[in-house]
Parts: structure tokens; sequence; C-alpha cells
């Protein structure tokens, strides 16, 4: 805690970051954590997978880390010690998580489902799905790492699984097939962008420093645009086995204006998704300048 508030004061040496090593992050990240922004405060990258960064998030002044990568569904929980960014994160249009089947249009009342989290976005997004979709609703959701999630649905251990980024690029390869597309259910029924995940920074940093991490984000982002090239081997490197072709299609995918600045529509998506959630006893209610302040 002591060290936390030393680099809340400006001391104490770089700023502790936790973000996945999912290639949009590391995209996204590459330039500041290499020392390229010109500006921007040090930061020290410890690399955890996001429901173990929502998880951190939820200890609140005890979390080790003073900016981290998030769930926007874990977001109502943790915003009494941390503030949203509004750059950094992943929104966008068709990167919606799926719900894949072994038999093409099985029917999933009752049930069983695995899910990667019940605190990430695309929890929040199936249930919201489901509710309009399944008659008589799901039966048991059952938490897996993201990575067993497909080898289970294809063994037949469970009914469906709800996967996430790059499996949408993959999951023939399992022999599996796409029951419902989450991001496509949302965007039809809001007409609004997809929240993924999103920037948090301890408020202990004060405004001003809240102000430099998010241009210190901003300029990361628009230099891995300019120059691409540049951080091709900070994101293979973290890329777990992944080939180039999934990469670049993973960036494209999850890195976008947006990432850059929420901008109105980018904050209406997470109200949007929050507001209707808490609607169903999903999160707790968000207070109306929660995200802004």
């Amino acid at each position: 805690m002591a060290d936390t508030q030393a680099r809340a004061e400006g001391h104490g040496g770089p700023l502790a970051v936790a973000y996945s090593p999912c290639p949009n992050d590391t995209f996204v990240f590459h330039a500041w954590a290499h020392g390229l922004v010109p500006g921007a405060p040090p930061i020290e990258v410890t690399f955890a997978d996001i429901d173990v960064t929502n998880g951190l998030a939820e200890r609140g002044a005890a979390c080790p880390f003073d900016m981290l990568k998030i769930s926007y569904g874990q977001l109502p929980y943790v915003l009494d010690e941390f503030a949203l960014l509004p750059c950094g994160g992943a929104l966008g249009t068709g990167c919606g998580p799926l719900v894949l089947t072994r038999e093409p249009g099985r029917a999933l009342t009752g049930g069983t489902v695995a899910v990667p989290s019940e605190r990430s976005t695309a929890y929040l997004l199936f249930r919201l799905w489901a509710a309009a979709e399944v008659p008589g609703g799901i039966g048991e959701i059952v938490v897996l790492p993201f990575h067993e999630i497909m080898p289970a649905v294809r063994d037949g251990s469970v009914d469906a699984g709800l996967v996430i980024h790059e499996a949408r690029f993959t999951y023939g390869r399992y022999g599996l097939h796409q029951l419902a597309d989450m991001g496509e259910h949302w965007e039809r029924t809001t007409r609004l962008p997809i929240p993924l995940g999103a920037i948090v920074a301890r408020r202990s940093l004060g405004p001003e420093r809240l102000a430099a991490l998010a241009d210190a984000a901003r300029a990361s982002v628009r230099r891995a645009w300019d120059d691409p090239a540049a951080s091709r081997a900070y994101v293979r490197e973290h890329a777990q086995e992944m080939d180039d072709a999934v990469m670049d299609q993973h960036i494209g995918l999850y890195v976008n204006e947006f990432t850059a600045d929420l901008g109105e529509a980018g904050y209406a998506a997470v109200r949007g998704l929050l507001t209707r959630a808490a609607a169903e006893g999903l999160v707790p209610p968000l207070a109306p300048d929660a995200l802004r302040r």
C-alpha cells in the first residue's frame, strides 16, 4: 500500500500495470512499455489473463497494480477505487463472443454451458442473448479456462461453450459449429458497438496523472498504427503460439477508433451494456456519472 501511495504522489518508481498477452494489448501498449512515447510515465508490465486482472481489480486498495485491463463486465464492481480511461481498451463491431456447439443448431434449453468467467463482458452479452433467445432458459454454467472450453465442447463434457478473441478464427479446427454470435445480437438489438475490455487506473493517482495515462495510451496506439512492424516481435513473443495470420486478424478486429478514444458512441455502448445487465440482476446498478468521474 505504501508503494502504491508513493507512485500516486509521483515518485517510487514506474507505475505497475497489468494487461493480457493477447495481440491487441501488446500491439497497443508496445510503444509505451518500451519507452517510445515521449513524456509518458514509465510503466512496469505484468502479463495476466483478464479473469486474473478482474479479480485483482476487485481487491480495491489492496490491488498491487495502478492500471489494469479488465472486462467491462467487472467495471461496476471496481469504480470506487478505479477510474475508466477513455482509451486503450477494446470495443468494436463484428467482434463479439460466440456460442459454439458440437452439433449445428443444438437447442440450449436446460443445457450446460462453459464460460471463461462470470464477471466477463462475454458472459453479460451471453446472458442478455439467452434471456431473449433461449426459451425455458439455460441450465448449468461451468467456468473453465478459455483454452479448455473448445475441447470440452468437442468432447461432449458440456453442451456449448462461450468463446472469445482468437477462438473466433480457430473453432473450425475442433469440428465445432457457431450457434450464435453475441456481438451480432447486441449490435442488431441496440445499434451500439460491443464493449469488451476496459483500461482502468487508480483514482488516487489524481486527475492530472490519470489524464497523462490516457494521453500516453492514446499516443501508444497511434504510434503502433503508424509503424505496425515495430511491435511485431513483442506481439509474437506473447501470442501463445498464435500464427501471424491469426495475430493480424486479432489486432484488426480489436484495435480500432474506440481504442484511441471511446467517444460518445463508446460511452453509450458501455452504459447500455451495464444498464441492461443491471436490469437483469447481473451487475450492480451504475450511478449516472460513474463512467466519467
